[in-house]
């Protein structure tokens, strides 16, 4: 692709990363402010809404609240609380004491992926598929996806691809969530991240080098970094250790070095972008959190002694348990590689006891899913994934809501306040009691316009 001179606009302004210090064990991420959204997706909403009686989960982590109102004007909120005046007001909708919650936040996702039948017919699409065909299927699943309630995603790891759709939802050509994006992942020769993925290097060698995310020693990967953000990536996605679906690499097995680690969050940092590490085992889990970086995803091995150092750091889990589940369904099924299934059977029942242990170390936790391992618009079931596995539901809506867009870090999403984006979501019945009302979502708002609106809604 050719470069431009200028980077794109953005549905969301680059976050705010940030600043690292350096020598440390455990290097402590400084809180820096996060950045307000900016103007709204289009199409923009005009008109002024009041929302009736609605049980209110406002994303705070606080206890629910009842007969609440919620006043929209435009695409923000402008008064939460009881009896609200109706004073030019152009719709009201009774919500009849369904749950009212912020609109939900997927922290990993992979819109311009979707899962493939086989193995076999994955390498076909990746030999068969451009950015432009990816991007179009990548407008399918957006629209999927914000039909699901999540009104915000991190797209984390594909191609410039991402770019286009999140610049095509922020201009109204596509339906879908605001998306922070991070163009190529970037990771080592022959690592998860490494697109080639173990074939005919003269069919692929052209897919290699830094600009495409494959980066071998600190100066290759600065360059990667720079290049990514340069081409208008809104976070830095690493691969710190193998992966399930990549071929030819351990699962666990640390790949960037120390250095490598280093000079991406360096570079990040100067340029006001997080950094997200997919990481499985404990060694490369560990490495990142000591080089700075924002997230681990995945954290598939986790001790309690890495848990500790992420904690003094402040560096968020984001635990992805869908993808868990996907790729063993897919391993009992036969349609991962030998390789993959292997990889699958062993690494999903240590996810699921690493997020056990990481609930009970206190550490934090965003929501993130991994979709396009599995089908998008099934994202809701990573709340019930989070349940199942040991966590609080009121802490499982938090981490899919407001603890998400603190770690994306974005102001004025995540919460039923005032002032705030009118991202909205209604689901019929107490998802404090049955978690899995989450799936299905009866409203969704997204800065104040909605885009699923049920029949008692009229």
């Amino acid at each position: 692709m050719a470069c431009g001179t200028s980077q794109p606009s953005h549905a969301v302004p680059p976050v705010m990363a940030s600043s690292t210090a350096t020598g440390s064990p455990a290097v402590a991420i400084a809180a820096r402010p996060s950045v307000a959204s900016g103007p709204s997706a289009a199409p923009r909403a005009t008109a002024t809404i009041l929302l009736r009686n609605a049980r209110l989960i406002d994303g705070t982590g606080k206890e629910p609240r009842t007969d609440i109102d919620v006043l929209i004007r435009g695409e923000r909120i402008v008064a939460v609380g009881r009896d609200l005046a109706d004073a030019g007001v152009t719709r009201i909708i009774d919500l009849g004491g369904r749950t009212l919650l912020p609109g939900f936040i997927d922290a990993h996702v992979h819109l311009t992926f979707s899962p493939p039948a086989n193995h076999d017919a994955g390498i076909a699409d990746q030999v068969r598929n451009s950015d432009a065909d990816l991007a179009l299927r990548g407008a399918a699943n957006a629209r999927r996806t914000l039909e699901a309630g999540f009104t915000t995603v991190r797209n984390v790891g594909g191609s410039f691809a991402d770019r286009s759709l999140r610049d095509a939802i922020a201009r109204g050509d596509v339906t879908g969530p605001r998306m922070l994006v991070a163009n190529h992942a970037i990771g080592i020769t022959g690592g998860h991240c490494d697109d080639g993925n173990g074939l005919d290097p003269e069919v692929f060698s052209a897919r290699r080098g830094p600009e495409s995310g494959t980066a071998d020693g600190a100066e290759e990967v600065r360059k990667a970094v720079r290049h990514q953000i340069k081409h208008g990536a809104d976070v830095i996605k690493l691969c710190a250790t193998g992966g399930v679906l990549s071929q030819g690499d351990g699962v666990g097995n640390a790949q960037m070095t120390a250095d490598e680690l280093r000079v991406a969050v360096e570079e990040a940092t100067k340029a006001d972008r997080k950094v997200a590490a997919h990481a499985h085992g404990n060694a490369g889990i560990r490495a990142a959190v000591k080089a700075g970086v924002h997230s681990i995803e995945h954290g598939s091995v986790l001790d309690n002694e890495t848990l500790a150092l992420m904690k003094r750091a402040g560096t968020y889990l984001v635990p992805t348990l869908m993808a868990a589940r996907a790729v063993e369904a897919k391993a009992a099924a036969g349609t991962l590689s030998a390789e993959s299934a292997a990889k699958a059977r062993a690494i999903a029942p240590r996810m699921r006891s690493s997020f056990a242990l990481a609930l009970r170390s206190g550490v934090k936790i965003a929501l993130g899913s991994d979709a396009g391992v599995f089908d998008h618009g099934t994202n809701g079931d990573e709340f019930v994934e989070m349940v199942q596995g040991g966590m609080a539901a009121l802490a499982a809506i938090t981490a899919g809501t407001s603890s998400a867009a603190d770690l994306l870090g974005v102001s004025d999403i995540g919460r039923v306040a005032q002032g705030m984006l009118a991202d909205l979501v209604v689901v019929d019945g107490d998802p404090l009691r049955d978690i899995t009302t989450m799936r299905s979502p009866q409203l969704v708002m997204k800065a104040g316009v909605l885009y699923v609106s049920p029949a008692w809604a009229d």
